[in-house]
């Protein structure tokens, strides 16, 4: 195991940061989830933590140790990549041993750890195939295992499955984090995936334009989000644009008492806190359209203004398209220049989050 510290850590590319002063402690045996759109710069933040980029700014150290100006072979890290970057002229043994024949390591010693390996990732017998007879799951299996069997005191995953179907990634991740905690190695896994990062981490660090929105663990990510793009991004999240006026919501639909000093705010609320029941006013919403997921419903529903949002029902509610519906918020969110300024939490009780994102 070991502590990673990333200390005001800035990478530019011409005169654009893709990384701008980003710190982060991780812990011994941690996993850590790197989340954001493309382009925020999580991909060179991992690289620069394996040293295959270097920083133009900041320190980065493993076990105390400045790392920084190391180059990746040097570094007690183990990065897999998400085109897996096998070699298809060697078999699956000569690819996990190749590293080890670099360090000149006895024979035996490198049978036996390349066995090891290979029985960790669940390729006990595959060690003789070629990797173009593999398929891709099997194929990152094996770049998993090449980096494991250095025995790196960090393990970084770049978006590993981003290549996978779905419930080959489902499979993939749940035994990623399986061996990751069996070995508690400290570990990086850099996702655009809202689903892998609430699936696999102890903390997500939310990241856009090369630094920080919010980092904590996937629960408080989730119902705690202290900037707007936070909420949007995790999950689903319904958004009504408002202004407030002594204390309460200028909205027709949304007269919601809102402690905030006046002025334009953002009203948001999961599908979960909303609520809808049937109305016969002029400015009530109308139900556009009702997608059944068997344990629930989805509801899509259009404001009077354009705007759209989304209600969970139950499966034998009678909701139907077309219905006049007035919406409320058990639960909401009131944020002002993308900052969380305001929460009133949800009378519904905690649903799971996993259910939440198959939606």
């Amino acid at each position: 195991m070991a502590h990673l510290s990333i200390e005001g850590v800035s990478k530019l590319f011409g005169t654009t940061f893709a990384v701008r002063d980003f710190s982060l402690e991780v812990g011994d045996g941690e996993l850590v989830c790197l989340l954001g759109p493309s382009g925020s710069g999580k991909s060179t933040l991992l690289r620069m933590i394996g040293g295959f980029e270097h920083p133009t700014g900041g320190t980065i150290r493993i076990d105390a140790k400045n790392v920084t100006t190391l180059p990746p072979e040097r570094r007690p890290t183990g990065m897999v990549f998400q085109s897996h970057a096998l070699w298809t002229h060697m078999d699956v043994f000569n690819n996990i041993a190749f590293g080890l024949k670099l360090r000149r390591l006895p024979k035996v010693e490198i049978r036996q750890r390349v066995e090891d390996a290979l029985a960790l990732v669940g390729l006990a017998d595959y060690g003789r195939r070629m990797t173009t007879q593999l398929s891709g799951g099997q194929q990152q299996r094996v770049a998993l295992a090449r980096s494991l069997v250095l025995e790196p005191k960090i393990l970084l995953l770049d978006e590993p499955f981003a290549s996978l179907d779905q419930h080959l990634r489902e499979r993939l991740r749940e035994e990623v984090r399986d061996i990751q905690q069996r070995l508690g190695i400290t570990t990086l896994f850099v996702t655009h995936g809202q689903d892998e990062a609430l699936a696999l981490a102890d903390r997500i660090v939310v990241m856009r334009d090369g630094g920080t929105e919010q980092i904590a663990p996937p629960s408080t990510i989730y119902r705690q989000p202290q900037t707007a793009f936070v909420a949007g991004f995790i999950g689903s999240m319904n958004f009504v644009q408002s202004r407030t006026r002594n204390g309460v919501c200028e909205h027709p639909l949304f007269p919601l008492a809102v402690p905030v000093e006046d002025g334009p705010v953002t009203l948001a609320a999961r599908p979960e806190a909303l609520t809808i029941r049937s109305s016969g006013r002029v400015d009530a919403a109308t139900v556009h359209r009702i997608v059944d997921f068997g344990t629930h419903k989805m509801v899509d529903i259009d404001l009077a203004d354009g705007t759209r949002l989304k209600a969970m029902v139950a499966p034998d509610d009678r909701i139907r398209a077309g219905m006049r519906v007035e919406p409320s918020f058990a639960g909401f969110f009131v944020f002002r220049d993308n900052e969380l300024v305001h929460q009133s939490m949800p009378a519904k009780g905690d649903v799971e989050i996993e259910e939440l994102l198959r939606v």
